[in-house]
């Protein structure tokens, strides 16, 4: 595995011939069945698993990078997302590339999932400027950092009083949203939810209000319901709650 800050051996070349050989016909059929949201994007199939696994043997490289998200491919984007590094990224580069996501497939590694940028200094004023923006890809983006603002546990976290105030949002704000902000809305309740007591008490409340989220056009998915989640046993249970 490439060790942190090391430029990586790899060029573009040896990432194409990775794609290639990997490529998944039924990943691509699906790719060609919902071309119209794939903002021109190529694609070779592959699933967001494997292409994290083989991230992690390019290693952290920031101008490879950049390289490699000046591409067409989407497995390349998504290969750029997972490899920059949070302490090269700046506040200039999460805004171009906002602007740059191809109509939404690139959305959710962009923001969520661990992403890269969530673990830049700054993420928590970029999430909040973001939630107000008048954009629909940056509100989207900005739900999906503070779904990873939720996760951090350091003593250097946002408070309790925080997290309450974005939930207070959620509950003004979800009945006008999109089906992917909505989605976006969610998942940062969900995370909001495994804090603590108080914030599982706030987040449920709301969950219940939005309901199960039925997100898949194809049906191949259950609605995410939020509240079913936090109410689960395992969680009332990591919170004392029973």
């Amino acid at each position: 595995m490439q060790s942190s800050g090391e430029a990586s051996s790899m060029n573009k070349l040896d990432i194409l011939e990775y794609l290639q050989s990997n490529q998944d016909e039924r990943g691509m059929a699906h790719w060609q069945k919902h071309v119209d949201k794939s903002g021109g994007l190529k694609s070779f199939g592959i699933g967001l698993t494997r292409l994290r696994k083989f991230a992690k043997t390019i290693g952290r490289d920031a101008e490879f990078a950049d390289e490699l998200w000046q591409t067409d491919i989407y497995e390349m984007k998504i290969l750029s997302l997972l490899i920059d590094d949070p302490k090269k990224i700046t506040i200039e580069q999460a805004e171009r590339q906002v602007e740059q996501l191809n109509g939404g497939y690139l959305a959710h590694v962009f923001s969520s999932c661990d992403a890269r940028l969530a673990k830049t200094p700054f993420v928590v004023e970029l999430a909040d400027k973001w939630i107000e923006s008048d954009d629909h890809q940056r509100v989207r983006c900005g739900y999906g950092l503070l779904y990873e603002i939720s996760k951090d546990q350091r003593k250097s976290a946002p408070d309790e009083r925080y997290f309450l105030a974005h939930i207070d949002k959620i509950d003004k704000r979800y009945n006008s949203q999109s089906i992917n902000i909505l989605m976006a809305m969610a998942s940062a309740l969900m995370g909001i939810g495994k804090r603590t007591a108080a914030l599982n008490a706030a987040a449920v409340k709301v969950a219940k209000k939005i309901g199960p989220v039925d997100f898949d056009p194809d049906g191949r998915c259950d609605p995410m319901d939020v509240s079913k989640h936090l109410t689960a046993e395992y969680v009332q249970k990591k919170l004392g709650l029973v």
